[in-house]
C-alpha cells in the first residue's frame, strides 16, 4: 500500500511540473489549485477519518483534477481502509486507481472538440431519447466510477457536415456505452434555418445490466435509433430548437419482439432567462424512453426485468402515449439555475400498477446557486422522484422519499477554508429500503 502511495505522489509531481512547463502555451493561461480536506466517512458501519488531497490544474481549455483520499483509523491500531488501494470482490485494478482522477477534460459540451474522463453527471447523446442525463457518480463517496465522453464536430476542421458523440460510463467495466454520428446535409447552403438541419444515428447498450447486484450472466440491453434536429432561432434572447426521434429496443425477447418509441418536441430559452421544453411520445410495448437516465445505475436491474417480462413484471410495458414538459430559469449569467422536468403517460398503460414506476409520472428538478450571488455560499441540489400518484396521490407522493434520489451540497468558504455539508438520500429498488449519506467536509485551498 505504501508503494502505491509513493507511485501516486510521483505521478502528481510529474503532472504538476508538466503543467507548469507548458503553461505559457495554453490558451487562456494557467491555473493551479490544491485543496486539503479532513473529515469522516462511514463504510459498513465503521467510521473512518479522512484526509483528501485534491489538486486541480487548468491550461486554457484543458483541465485535470485528482482526488486522493486516505481513510484511516487511529484505534485500537492505526489502520488504512484496504478497499481504497487494493481490488476486492468484483473490482479490478482499474476500478480502484482510475477513480483517483476526478476528471480530465478538454473543452465543454457543445464545443467542436470536447472530451472528459472521470466523473460524468450529464451523459447525453443527441436529443436524449435513448441516453440523457446519465450519471456515474451515484455511488460516491464509497465508489467513484471513471467514465469517458468525447465529442468531435467537423466544424473544427472547417467541414461542418459531420460529427460524432461517444460515451462510456465506466472505463474499468465497459458496461454502459453509446455512440452517435450526425450529418448536416444542408450546411453548405445559405438558406436560413434549414442549413442547420442535423440528422443523426445512435446506438447505446449495457453489457452488464445486473452489474451492481452481482450477476453478469444475463444478455445485454441494446438500443438504436435515428433523430432530426432543426434549430429555428439561435439568438441569445430567444432560442427555439425542434427535434424528433425514433428508437428501438433490440431483441429483448428474441426475434420479433423489438420495442419501438417515437418522440417529437421542442425547447429553448425565452428572453434569455426562461428555460422551456415539451415532448410528445408514442411508445411501443416494452420501450422505455431515455433508458439511460440520471438514476440508471440504481434502476438498471429493475428496467431489465420490465423489458424482459421477468417477475414481478410479467406483464412488461404496454404501448402508450406519453408526454414531457420542462420549465425553469437561468439568471445572472447562469449563476442561479432552477429547472423542473416532469414526464409520464397520458393514462396508466398497465392499469396503474403500483409496482411499476413507468406507469406513473416522474419528476426531476435541479437547483444551482453559484459563486458571487450570496457571499461565501454556493449550493447544488437535485430531486429525482418516481411513481408519483402510485401510493398516496400525486402531491403526497411528491414529498415522499420512496422511489427518490435526493442530493444536496452546501459549500461555505471563509478565506482559504471551505466547509461543505453533503447530503444524499437514495431509494434502493433492489432492497426496497433507503440509504442515507451525509457528512461535513472541510478543506483548505492552498493555491
Amino acid at each position: 500500500m505504501l508503494k502505491s502511495i509513493k507511485v501516486l505522489a510521483v505521478a502528481i509531481l510529474v503532472l504538476c511540473c508538466s503543467a507548469l512547463a507548458f503553461a505559457e502555451e495554453g490558451e487562456g493561461g494557467f491555473d493551479f489549485g490544491l485543496n486539503i480536506g479532513i473529515g469522516a466517512e462511514t463504510f459498513g458501519g465503521v467510521t473512518y477519518q479522512t484526509l483528501k488531497l485534491s489538486p486541480d490544474i487548468a491550461i486554457g481549455k484543458f483541465g485535470i483534477g485528482l482526488e486522493l483520499t486516505l481513510h484511516y483509523l487511529f484505534a485500537p491500531d492505526f489502520e488504512v481502509r484496504q478497499e481504497d488501494w487494493v481490488p476486492t470482490g468484483d473490482d479490478n485494478i482499474l476500478d480502484v486507481y482510475l477513480p483517483k482522477f476526478k476528471y480530465v477534460r478538454y473543452g465543454f459540451k457543445g464545443d467542436p472538440l470536447y472530451a472528459k474522463f472521470g466523473s460524468i453527471e450529464n451523459g447525453l447523446l443527441g436529443n436524449g431519447f435513448i441516453m440523457g442525463g446519465y450519471d456515474n457518480t451515484l455511488f460516491l463517496p464509497e465508489k467513484r466510477i471513471f467514465g469517458l465522453t468525447f465529442d468531435l464536430d467537423g466544424a473544427l476542421f472547417n467541414f461542418p457536415y459531420v460529427g460524432i458523440e461517444t460515451f462510456i460510463g465506466n472505463l474499468a467495466q465497459f458496461d454502459v456505452m453509446g455512440f452517435r454520428t450526425f450529418i448536416r446535409p444542408l450546411a453548405s447552403t445559405e438558406i436560413p434555418v434549414i442549413k442547420g438541419l442535423q440528422v443523426g444515428g445512435t446506438v447505446a447498450f449495457d453489457r452488464k445490466p445486473n452489474l451492481y447486484i452481482g450477476d453478469d450472466s444475463i444478455d445485454p440491453i441494446i438500443l438504436y435509433g435515428a433523430d432530426l434536429t432543426l434549430p429555428i432561432l439561435t439568438k441569445p434572447a430567444l432560442s427555439l430548437t425542434t427535434f424528433a426521434d425514433i428508437a428501438f429496443l433490440h431483441d429483448t425477447l428474441g426475434p420479433g419482439n423489438t420495442g419501438k418509441g417515437e418522440m417529437f418536441g421542442f425547447g429553448g430559452r425565452l428572453v434569455g432567462i426562461i428555460l422551456y421544453g415539451a415532448q410528445i411520445r408514442v411508445l411501443g410495448e416494452d420501450f422505455i424512453p431515455t433508458y439511460f437516465d440520471s438514476a440508471y445505475d440504481l434502476f438498471r436491474a429493475e428496467k431489465y426485468k420490465i423489458v424482459n417480462k421477468i417477475p414481478p413484471y410479467g406483464a412488461g410495458m404496454s404501448d402508450y402515449f406519453g408526454w414531457l414538459g420542462s420549465l425553469g430559469f437561468a439568471l445572472f449569467d447562469d449563476a442561479l439555475i432552477f429547472k423542473a422536468t416532469l414526464d409520464g403517460p397520458f393514462s396508466q398503460p398497465g392499469g396503474g400498477d403500483p409496482n411499476n414506476y413507468l406507469d406513473w409520472p416522474h419528476l426531476y428538478t435541479v437547483f444551482i446557486l453559484g459563486e458571487g450571488l450570496i457571499p461565501n455560499l454556493t449550493l447544488e441540489a437535485s430531486w429525482d422522484k418516481r411513481s408519483l400518484g402510485a401510493q398516496d396521490g400525486f402531491f403526497r407522493d411528491l414529498i415522499s422519499a420512496e422511489d427518490a434520489v435526493i442530493g444536496a451540497r452546501v459549500n461555505y468558504s471563509i478565506g482559504a477554508a471551505v466547509i461543505s455539508l453533503v447530503y444524499q438520500l437514495t431509494y434502493d429498488p433492489n432492497s426496497g429500503g433507503w440509504e442515507t449519506k451525509s457528512g461535513i467536509e472541510s478543506a483548505i485551498q492552498l493555491f
